[in-house]
């Protein structure tokens, strides 16, 4: 959920025209395009796969599926996305895949039921705003300070150090802004050194397919999947994934947005779809289709692309992507996490322009910080009200 073309309090239309849809294409300005949204999926999925223990190949095997689907049925570069609020707690919680895929199924449920009965745009109406930025920020904020945790915690010197990660860091900082996939190369080069690192191993190990098997999730897997994924990704879904991104298409794309009817059904299936198997919880994104444009995607043709390369990436090395993961340095999974909760809280500055919405952001964001995303999401909640029952008892006394 990043980038927030469309997240404020007025969205341009995303009704579509009957305009016909561009043919799909696959050139070098597509493949190019294609790479600009991976800065928050790798690692996110190598970090799933390294903490939570979820295949890394299935990862891989289902997102490209998706990514396929989703070029072939919008015609657009509409990206594939983690559902980061979900993917965050995760990672910095430290849940279990039953509680991962839980999470993933009850949004895949409330989504496309959502859609069914055409209450998105009333949902999209009475969410505060703040609460949703605040959301963002207090997620993104766990998931940089998990990324300062594992940094402190590594040795102070070496390949997988401290100070590896420091200077990493910093090297990311001074080229961002930067058309350069860094996350792509630095997801290459932890994976690189975890097949040297594990070499003879990995030498020998016979090709098997990635993981497909059926998750059941526990009673405590539900609960947990419900109250610390479900309740804060939701608004961030219907705010991102379906209404702003539904606006932004139309923007780049006139005459040819997705309406959100539509797009929510995207989300709702892909995850019925995909995480009862070992998929990760996924959805659209307005900051994805925004960095796949501003890096030459103009057709669907470019995620149909990257779907079939991380297709073929999962089966290429199938199994044994597990042990990679699980020896991927965590001086490098500490610089990608980090910069995936950076970019996670971006969206939320929006909020600070005024006071009261600043207020509203920073409380929710503070709380899911100190006592977790439920807490947070009622506090934030309650918050936005009151200020808003002030804010119309001084407009009547006035």
């Amino acid at each position: 959920m990043s980038t927030a073309a469309g997240a404020s309090n007025t969205l341009p239309s995303s009704a579509p025209s009957c305009a016909a849809p561009d043919r799909l294409r696959f050139n070098l300005s597509e493949a190019s395009g294609s790479l600009g949204d991976l800065g928050t999926f790798l690692p996110i999925a190598a970090a799933l796969a390294a903490v939570n223990r979820m295949d890394l190949g299935t990862i891989f095997l289902f997102a490209g599926a998706m990514n396929i689907a989703t070029g072939l049925l919008f015609r657009l570069p509409v990206p594939v996305q983690p559902m980061k609020a979900i993917a965050a707690i995760a990672i910095a919680e430290s849940l279990t895949p039953g509680a991962i895929a839980a999470s993933g199924m009850a949004m895949g449920v409330i989504v496309t039921t959502l859609a069914l009965v055409g209450a998105v745009r009333w949902i999209d109406a009475v969410a505060p705003r703040a609460v949703v930025r605040g959301v963002q920020a207090g997620v993104g904020a766990k998931l940089a300070l998990t990324g300062m945790a594992w940094t402190a915690g590594l040795p102070a010197v070496g390949v997988d150090s401290a100070a590896a990660a420091v200077v990493l860091a910093a090297l990311v900082a001074l080229v961002a802004g930067r058309r350069l996939p860094v996350a792509l190369l630095l997801f290459l080069l932890g994976l690189s050194l975890a097949a040297w690192r594990a070499r003879d191993e990995f030498g020998s190990m016979p090709w098997s397919p990635p993981t497909l098997g059926p998750i059941a999730p526990t009673a405590q897997d539900w609960i947990t999947g419900l109250t610390r994924g479900v309740i804060p990704q939701l608004p961030l879904t219907l705010l991102n994934s379906v209404i702003a991104v539904c606006a932004l298409s139309s923007d780049l794309f006139p005459g040819r947005g997705v309406a959100p009817r539509r797009m929510a059904l995207s989300v709702g299936l892909m995850n019925l779809l995909c995480a009862p198997f070992g998929g990760m919880p996924m959805c659209h994104g307005a900051g994805g289709l925004a960095a796949q444009h501003r890096f030459g995607a103009r057709t669907g043709g470019s995620v149909v692309m990257l779907g079939a390369g991380k297709i073929i990436f999962a089966l290429a090395l199938g199994g044994s992507l597990m042990t990679l993961a699980q020896g991927f340095p965590r001086a490098i999974l500490a610089v990608l996490v980090f910069f995936a909760g950076l970019t996670l809280m971006k969206p939320a500055r929006e909020s600070l322009r005024s006071a009261q919405p600043a207020v509203v952001m920073l409380l929710t964001a503070a709380t899911i910080v100190l006592a977790g995303a439920l807490v947070g999401v009622l506090v934030g909640s309650a918050a936005a009200g009151a200020l808003a029952r002030l804010k119309a008892e001084r407009a009547n006394a006035a």
